[in-house]
């Protein structure tokens, strides 16, 4: 099975996608990390990427491509995959359908996390990252046992500036702009489901394995 998560920051991509491909034994794909990893291990793509974010541009859609061609190549993807964070426009759905056309793969479902802004803001607002081995807590679901303090390595924790309220509400707009065609691209070809992200993390969970074991098509 291949799968696609969708949704606005803060729906909870990330950490459905990581119990979800354990849960269904799917390789979980995020290219936030091939991109760290590429980075880190200073392939020629993530070499080329640096370059690109040493000067403070975005890496290129082209490049991102190319990090998932090689990684669509590798045995353990045969099996099924969770795509998260990927794609996040038009462009890169399309750049990504010829991709996956040559690799010979078809997505089988694209689940959106449909989330309000009120929860979001919640979610994001409350997010404390830890200077030194960025592990991620939360002041309300999941705070440190000690205040501002790391649990994994003692360092201190901090906010990070895209996670406060006013920035937020922007990142949504921006979101909601370009994910609107993207949402009916995938709708057009009866692959996206709408999950309400807004429930409960286990509740989402669950949604989600009921209907990617769903054989007809996708309610919307």
């Amino acid at each position: 099975m291949k799968i696609i998560l969708l949704g606005p920051p803060g729906a909870g991509k990330g950490t459905q996608a990581k119990v979800l491909s354990q849960r269904l034994n799917l390789v979980h794909i995020s290219t936030g990390d091939l991109l760290r990893q590429n980075v880190s291990k200073a392939t020629q793509l993530g070499l080329e990427a640096k370059d690109y974010m040493n000067k403070g541009a975005l890496v290129p859609d082209t490049l991102v491509t190319s990090m998932l061609s090689e990684r669509f190549n590798q045995e353990d993807v045969k099996k099924g995959f969770i795509l998260d964070g990927y794609p996040r426009t038009l462009k890169q759905a399309e750049s990504l359908d010829v991709l996956l056309k040559e690799k010979q793969y078809k997505i089988d479902k694209v689940f959106y996390l449909d989330t309000s802004e009120k929860i979001v803001v919640q979610r994001l607002s409350g997010r404390l990252v830890c200077s030194k081995c960025s592990a991620n807590f939360h002041k309300t679901n999941m705070p440190p046992k000690k205040d501002m303090v790391c649990d994994a390595c003692g360092a201190s924790l901090y906010q990070r500036q895209d996670d406060k309220e006013e920035t937020i509400k922007k990142r949504l707009q921006v979101y909601q702009q370009e994910s609107a065609p993207l949402i009916e691209y995938y709708k057009s070809k009866g692959k996206l489901v709408r999950v309400d992200s807004d429930q409960d993390a286990n509740v989402v969970l669950e949604e989600i394995i009921r209907r990617s074991k769903e054989n007809d098509t996708p309610k919307v």
